[in-house]
């Protein structure tokens, strides 16, 4: 197989590629160039400019992608793998897209399983993280927290995906500041850790997300926090409701800095032990685990 090659995780909002010498990532690109920035789904003219320079000294690389770009919205839509399974499993399930300029091109499947509660769950790209994490950090079981927009907590055993559950954290916390309510006419606001930890402690006392946010007006109204607090509590209330549903006191988080202290700072007034691991390492092991079950496939 090609010594060079191109891991690309492409999302809704980001695009992120990682240049890599077989195992080892040499370069990286980072651009603000999601799935819904991209005019008529004109991918290939998209990535093309972004990669040049790569292309440039390593002519027709192959490249591997993830995340929602093999979504109904991406370039290709890409089946889902069912759950439980392993990362051999994603690697047979790449589907095959054509660049305009040669290079061999695949993208990896996301994951698909009936969550805790019996509904039908989805992710794609997060999967790819998981991969990596059972492949840096070898041991029977993961209990995986992946916060963000849609945060997942996931199980691992034996290097199989088994299951995971979707929370809206982030997408819910940008609708209530901008969209509700709760969010007119605050000013705008620094991190606040008196607040913050109090949304976590009032998401254990009212367990019913839809009546606890509300304390976030009614708690300003009645003065016990400030406007400009009311980010933070808002930010302590859902991770603290999500929290809640970990099914056991230790986990490892996957995820950017930010985040992860939030939730590691939050985990900790509620007993809970969390293990950072990085999310951008996670998703370079995951993506090299699966191009090298690629034999001949991107060569």
């Amino acid at each position: 197989m090609n010594n060079h090659w191109i891991a690309i995780d492409w999302g809704t909002s980001n695009f992120r590629a990682f240049l890599m010498n077989n195992n080892q990532c040499i370069d990286t690109i980072n651009a603000h160039c999601g799935l819904l920035s991209v005019p008529d789904r004109q991918f290939d003219a998209a990535l093309l400019p972004l990669i040049t320079p790569w292309l440039m000294k390593h002519p027709n690389l192959p490249i591997l992608m993830a995340g929602m770009v093999g979504s109904q919205q991406g370039w290709q839509e890409v089946p889902y793998v069912a759950l439980p399974a392993s990362y051999q499993c994603f690697a047979q399930q790449t589907a095959q897209v054509t660049t305009s300029w040669g290079s061999p091109c695949r993208i990896v499947a996301g994951a698909s399983g009936a969550n805790a509660f019996g509904l039908p769950d989805v992710m794609r790209g997060e999967e790819v993280q998981l991969i990596g994490l059972a492949a840096q950090y070898a041991q029977e079981q993961h209990l995986v927290i992946l916060p963000g927009t849609h945060s997942k907590h996931a199980t691992i055993a034996h290097d199989h995906i088994l299951h995971f559950n979707t929370f809206m954290t982030g997408e819910i916390y940008a609708v209530m500041l901008n969209h509700s309510l709760l969010g007119r006419d605050l000013p705008e606001s620094d991190e606040d850790h008196h607040a913050f930890a109090l949304g976590v402690q009032n998401a254990q006392n009212a367990p019913n997300l839809s009546n606890a946010l509300f304390s976030a007006r009614t708690l300003k109204l009645a003065g016990s926090i400030t406007p400009a607090q009311v980010a933070s509590y808002l930010s302590g209330l859902l991770i603290g409701s999500e929290l809640s549903a970990l099914p056991g006191k230790q986990a490892w988080i996957v995820g950017s800095a930010t985040l992860t202290e939030r939730y590691t700072r939050a985990a900790s007034l509620l007993g809970i032990t969390l293990t950072p691991a990085n999310g951008d390492d996670c998703f370079i092991h995951g993506m090299n685990t699966i191009y090298q079950s690629l034999t001949g496939a991107l060569a």
